[in-house]
């Protein structure tokens, strides 16, 4: 047997994590999830860092439970990269082979091998703090890599980077992992991280996996209000009869494009929101709800539009119909949805 099969469970005094994980060799597998949700205590578990309190974790056939962080075949990169300040780019990626018995002189000569194909050649001879942000990334990564682990975790590795550096970065992650013949798992709280980098998402909240699959799968069919809101949808769970799903507690009638019988979410974009100032007559949209603004904030080119009442949703506006409709906190609006907008699945 290859690849990854970990039950991950780590019991403390007010938390517990118990998540399953598995994962093919070439497999990404990105663990997602809200700060305190458990993504760094079940990498900590899978390094060895944290010891497990029940579960199992075995590699290739091979159970690490109990296995020392240092005999692991494990390599991390560190949210903070953690290089060694002292050594060069090219002595930090020796270090773990050197660590391994290689001889000095090949340790040297692979990580300069590793330098190259991570396009770092020129920077050998640099200390950490003469390397930019992502060149940090990546010489950590080629220190993780050198020592030709079957499990590699990479605890947010973007974190650390600006906006612009961040885009050219994840780009060439994700070449790198797309070439890494064992398993990768990332730690992110990143959608779009995790959405690039990914083969298969795996969502925890409060020490449990509440959801997991590719990523298209669940931005299409988010179960959660946090994964919703990741995704950019307006989620509602409730029951449904053929297109209309009346929402739980007493919530409005949604109508959907799918029919469904039983317990269903019914959820669309922001974008598929229209408002009104003004009750719309002659309105072709199937769903229509009075609302009003709880607040406005820059989402990208457009605002997006925070609104309560009977049905809590969110709307993305260009800037000119923000101004045209004299939106402020407060204000009375008018919300509609076309039904072809709304997609129902079984909850």
């Amino acid at each position: 047997m290859t690849g990854l099969d970990a039950h991950l469970i780590v019991e403390r005094e007010a938390f517990r994590l118990d998540v399953r994980l598995t994962a093919a060799p070439g497999e990404v597998v990105a663990l997602l999830g809200p700060n305190g949700a458990g993504k760094t205590t079940a990498l900590r578990a899978l390094a060895g860092l944290t010891p497990l309190t029940g579960g199992h974790l075995v590699l290739d056939g091979l159970s690490l439970d109990g296995t020392p962080p240092e005999t692991r075949p494990v390599g991390v990169v560190f949210q903070d990269y953690l290089l060694f300040p002292h050594l060069s780019a090219l002595d930090n990626v020796a270090f773990g082979p050197r660590c391994h018995g290689v001889p000095k002189d090949r340790a040297r000569a692979e990580a300069a091998g590793w330098l190259k194909r991570m396009g770092l050649d020129d920077h050998a001879a640099a200390k950490p703090r003469k390397l930019s942000g992502g060149q940090a990334q990546r010489v950590a990564l080629a220190r993780a890599l050198a020592t030709h682990p079957r499990l590699l975790l990479l605890d947010e590795p973007l974190a650390a980077l600006d906006a612009r550096t961040r885009l050219d970065v994840r780009a060439q992650l994700r070449r790198h992992l797309a070439d890494f013949e064992a398993v990768a798992v990332l730690v992110t709280h990143d959608p779009l991280d995790a959405m690039v980098l990914a083969d298969r998402l795996v969502v925890i909240e409060d020490g449990r996996t509440v959801q997991e699959g590719s990523p298209a799968s669940i931005a299409r069919h988010p179960r959660t209000d946090y994964i919703a809101h990741l995704v950019g949808l307006n989620l509602y769970r409730g029951e449904a009869v053929g297109h209309t799903v009346r929402v739980a507690g007493g919530g409005p009638e949604i109508t959907a494009a799918d029919a469904l019988t039983g317990p269903a979410f019914a959820a669309f974009p922001p974008s598929a929101v229209t408002l009104h100032r003004d009750r719309p007559t002659g309105s072709s949209a199937r769903n229509l709800w009075p609302a009003e603004v709880a607040g406005l904030e820059s989402h990208g080119d457009q605002i997006r539009v925070s609104l309560t009442g009977e049905l809590p949703l969110t709307a993305d506006l260009t800037t000119a119909a923000t101004a045209e409709l004299g939106l402020h906190p407060g204000a009375p609006v008018w919300a509609t949805v076309k039904a072809a907008q709304v997609r129902a699945y079984p909850a």
